[in-house]
């Protein structure tokens, strides 16, 4: 005999004491502690405090990246907060979060400023409590990546523009810090542009690289510069050549009619196996170089030319420099050794940018919900914020595979977890759904960030 058992009614109602959903978010405000961005913030934004002001410009911003982090894409959202004081404190009005926000806008310049430097010693401080989880550890170099992505609009926000995808929004370039394959990544800039700004403007890559630099720790300074061709212009690559600077790059190269006939005259020795992401020989892959047989006295000086050779996926459009049904990408480089199918698997990795945009698109990035320009400059920053905290979280409080964990996978695991509030005495006690599967992890990560806050 089998038996179904049919599920029981359940009669709601509105009225639990001491419940708090989103439990998992305290990781993010221990985060906040943990690494100054809160103290950090509130001292950067001090001078746009009005008198008598009940609530602080810095609690708002981070309370509002709190809630972006949590799956927020609006202002209104920190309404999500507002209802768990106990776990985050007092929360703004809706009026006052969006009246603060158009007064930051209004003197956009220096409010972005405040708020990158406050992000620069936060991650300073994260980087140091992250010991060898950190970025440049040991003087080795720090990849970092620049790419840009569109954001379309549904309305004719200002300096919303069509865009080269025929569409309409904005086009910003972002320029990320890649933690490398045991880790995530955090971005360092994102410079909004309007929808029709170009994808290899020199001028906006090196803005942007500048604004990504000035937020790394000045004893991390070695650096990687990783682009698609659109970084791949004469000014972008002096400006990361001028004397003084230690910067490498790995930038993408088009492939010209010059490339085209020096591919042909590879000799069939000198091609070599290219290597799939694991690192191991590709079938249907191979590399080889180019720089001594093209003319490249107008770049900086020690650049060289690699060129992968494959044969496309099945289905595959192939393109008109795909040559002899095969389809060949280059790359131009300043690291002057290390084996040609290693160098253009590091330049390869830098995909994970892609994953890196993407995660920010859950993260307030895929709508920019504000209609001026500057306000939405603001909100980017708000996003970069959140962005961080989700990095700096994983890279302090979390071990393993969920240091890779991207922003849908923690909502769904840690932060949406209940939880209830007991009070004894003066002290406050969080008690997790022991059924929750992930409860253990929770407890040992704010256990790790609570560890840090006091040390």
């Amino acid at each position: 005999m089998h038996l179904t058992a049919r599920r029981p009614k359940i009669v709601v109602s509105a009225d639990g004491t001491g419940i708090v959903s989103q439990a998992g978010g305290l990781l993010l405000t221990q985060t906040l502690r943990a690494t100054g961005l809160d103290r950090g913030l509130q001292a950067g934004l001090e001078r746009w405090r009005l008198s008598r002001a009940v609530h602080d410009p810095g609690k708002i911003i981070t309370d509002l990246a709190v809630a972006v982090a949590l799956g927020g894409d609006c202002l209104a959202d920190v309404a999500m907060l507002r209802a768990q004081p106990e776990l985050y404190g007092p929360v703004a009005s809706d009026p006052v979060v969006s009246r603060l926000v158009t007064r930051l806008a209004a003197d956009a310049p220096r409010v972005l400023k405040a708020i990158r430097g406050a992000r620069a010693a936060a991650r300073e401080r994260a980087w140091e409590l992250a010991g060898d989880a950190a970025p440049g550890t040991d003087g080795t170099l720090i990849t970092v990546d620049i790419d840009a992505t569109i954001v379309t609009a549904c309305s004719e926000k200002d300096q919303a523009a069509p865009t080269w995808k025929k569409t309409f929004g904005f086009h910003p370039l972002t320029v990320f810090a890649d933690h490398g394959p045991a880790g995530a990544g955090e971005p360092l800039a994102i410079v909004l542009r309007p929808g029709n700004a170009g994808s290899n403007t020199a001028a906006d890559h090196i803005e942007a690289a500048r604004l990504a630099l000035a937020q790394l720790p000045c004893s991390r300074r070695r650096v990687l510069i990783r682009t698609d061709s659109g970084g791949g212009t004469h000014d972008f690559l002096k400006w990361l050549t001028r004397p003084g600077r230690r910067l490498a790059y790995s930038v993408g190269f088009t492939i010209t009619e010059d490339i085209q006939d020096a591919i042909l005259k590879v000799p069939a020795a000198a091609w070599t196996p290219a290597y799939d992401a694991e690192g191991l020989v590709r079938p249907g892959a191979w590399v080889a170089e180019l720089t001594g047989m093209l003319d490249l006295s107008a770049w900086p000086k020690g650049m060289r030319v690699i060129v992968r050779k494959e044969r496309p996926h099945p289905g595959a459009q192939l393109r008109f420099t795909d040559i002899g049904g095969h389809r060949f990408t280059c790359l131009a480089t300043s690291t002057k050794g290390g084996q040609l199918a290693d160098l253009e698997l590091r330049h390869r990795r830098r995909a994970r940018c892609e994953d890196r945009i993407r995660c920010a698109k859950d993260t307030g990035l895929r709508n920019l919900p504000l209609h001026g320009y500057a306000q939405n400059q603001v909100w980017c920053e708000i996003v970069a914020l959140a962005c961080e905290l989700l990095a700096w979280m994983q890279m302090l409080a979390f071990t393993g595979e969920a240091r890779r964990w991207e922003p849908r996978r923690l909502r769904l695991q840690i932060f949406t977890c209940a939880g209830r509030i007991a009070r004894s005495g003066r002290r406050l006690r969080l008690r997790l759904a022991a059924s929750w599967p992930w409860a253990s992890q929770i407890t040992a990560a704010i256990s790790r960030l609570q560890a840090t806050t006091s040390g």
